[in-house]
Order: structure tokens, then sequence, then C-alpha cells
């Protein structure tokens, strides 16, 4: 039957093909013709968004707040440090279990001339005390202050004794204090004899107690090196010397013990042991030749002096004794 193309108008009836690529058309990205990308690869369908961190900015530096933080702790340490020292101080100074309950709580040591008695009229006001309040520099002044101890040592022995340590002083000579008779040692101390005791020195002359330390501890600084100079080369000489007298310093005098007669020899202040054998060499030759020797003056090179008080005295010339 004859088709009527006036009642028929054509209609484009878009294939399967055709629709496929308007779908793909869709789905493929749009490129901007401009853009200087050249590469082809598609980008992600769905693109996660980055997550952002936030941060808190101090308002100070980190060095500094490294700083701070330290010293705080430091001041904490310090802190409780305080703390616990107070509270053991408190103990330490309240509790019954530090104080010095009678004298069989202090420790002496050393003693030899001394006797515990002087020791303890020192420290016994200190018993019943506690033991960190007694003063042991006060005390070890006082007991240095007794005439027989050089030195004192003291400390706290915890919890409740107190130990002392005496060193006692060395006499070398006996010391004429107007009548009396006493001990003196190397730094010109003073001391009185102890009972019971026995010493064989000379008598140092010359010696006052009223005058300062420094001056009698030179003075016995003096009769120290005459003693060695006698003593040296196992000579012992000064076993022989009686009295020293150290009145004058540049001009030392000894009174030598002998069997025909005592002899003051002066010395001057050297060559002690040169003069000595001076005189052991000549006494026996003297004494034929005077009467009466009772003192010789070998201050001087190449001459000796006989009796020069002696002839003094008598008005009579000097009679010397030159060395040959």
């Amino acid at each position: 039957m004859p088709r009527d193309d006036a009642k028929f108008k054509a209609v484009d009836i878009p294939t399967r093909v055709d629709v496929v690529s308007d779908r793909a058309r869709e789905l493929e990205p749009e490129f901007d013709a401009d853009s200087s990308l050249a590469d082809t690869t598609p980008e992600p369908q769905f693109r996660r968004a980055e997550r952002r961190i936030s941060v808190r900015k101090s308002p100070l530096p980190r060095k500094t707040a490294s700083r701070i933080r330290v010293a705080g702790m430091v001041v904490a340490a310090i802190t409780l440090a305080a703390v616990a020292y107070g509270s053991v101080y408190r103990y330490g100074t309240r509790s019954w279990r530090f104080r010095v309950d009678s004298s069989d709580d202090i420790t002496i040591s050393g003693l030899n001339k001394v006797t515990r008695g002087q020791v303890m009229e020192v420290l016994g006001a200190d018993i019943g005390r506690n033991v960190f309040y007694i003063p042991l520099d006060q005390r070890r002044l006082q007991l240095e202050a007794i005439p027989w101890i050089e030195s004192a040592s003291m400390s706290r022995l915890l919890p409740n004794r107190i130990g002392v340590q005496i060193q006692e002083r060395v006499p070398i000579a006996f010391v004429q204090i107007g009548s009396r008779i006493q001990l003196v040692d190397a730094n010109g101390v003073i001391m009185d004899l102890p009972r019971g005791t026995h010493y064989s020195f000379p008598v140092v002359l010359g010696l006052r107690d009223s005058d300062p330390l420094s001056t009698r501890r030179a003075q016995m600084k003096l009769y120290s090196r005459l003693v060695n100079d006698l003593d040296s080369g196992n000579g012992r000489y000064s076993k022989d010397l009686s009295e020293v007298d150290l009145t004058d310093p540049e001009n030392v005098k000894v009174t030598v013990s002998d069997p025909a007669g005592a002899v003051l020899v002066s010395l001057g202040n050297d060559q002690f042991l040169e003069r000595f054998k001076i005189y052991l060499a000549h006494i026996g030759d003297w004494r034929q030749q005077f009467q009466r020797v009772e003192s010789v003056d070998l201050r001087y090179d190449g001459q000796i002096i006989v009796n020069p008080e002696i002839t003094v005295a008598q008005h009579r010339p000097t009679r010397t004794w030159r060395k040959r």
C-alpha cells in the first residue's frame, strides 16, 4: 500500500551507540583548552579533604618556658628539703634523747698532767643541756686557757655524748719566777710543777710572767737553739748546764756544773757549740793559772776573758787568755 509522505514525518531515533556516547561525555572531565597541563590522567571522582590540625601558640618562647619549669622544680625541691630540715631540727633540739645527763656522757682522752676535775670545771655547766646547744668552740677556748693544755678538740657524739681530746704541753726547762721554780715550754708558756713528777732541766733566768707571751716565746726559741747546738753531733753538752740566763738576747750566759766549782760562761748569741768546746778544752789550764775561775767570756774571737766580773769588782786589770 502506498505510503502517504505527507502524513509521515521523519524522526531521528537515537541508536544505542549514540546513547552510550552521550553518557560517556557526561562522565568525561572537561579540559581547558588553554591549560598547560598535558597529563591525561583523569582526576579521581571523589577527593578527600585534608584534615586540618589546629596549633595553639604559647605566649612564651619554648626555651623560656623550659627554664621556668626547671626553676619551679628546683624551688619545689628546696622547699621540701627545708621542711624536712625543720622537722629534724625541731626533733633534735627538743627531744630528751639528746640531753647530756651526767659526767659519764663526757669522754675525755689525752690527760696526763691535767686532771679530769680541771676539765670538768669547764664542762660541768653543760650537764643537763641538749647536746646541740653546747658551744663547742667556746668550750675549746676555755680548755686551752688551762696552762698545761696546748690544744683541745671537741665533738658531739650522738645522741647525747661529748668527746674531748686533749694535747698537753711539753716542758723543756725550769724557769725561775721570783722565788718560785716553775716549768716552761717551747712557746714560753709557764706552768706549775705537777705533783709526783721528776724533771731534769736547766733553770732559765730572765723570763718574767708579766712579759707578753711573744717576748717569752722569742727567749725560749733562743734557748732551744742553744740546747740543740750543744747536743748536736751526740755531744749532749746541755746536760752539764745548771742555769741559762736569757736576760740579754745578745749574750747567752750558761752556768756549767763542775766538780771543781760552777763556772758562768758567756757564749754570745751564736757559735754555741764551738765556744763551749773552747771552754772544755782550756778550763783545766785556767784553773792552774788562776786561783779561782768563776766566769769566762768567750764572745770575742781570738780572746778569752777570765773572771771579768771579779776583776772589775776588785778594781784590778782584766786578765785575758789569748787562743794560740
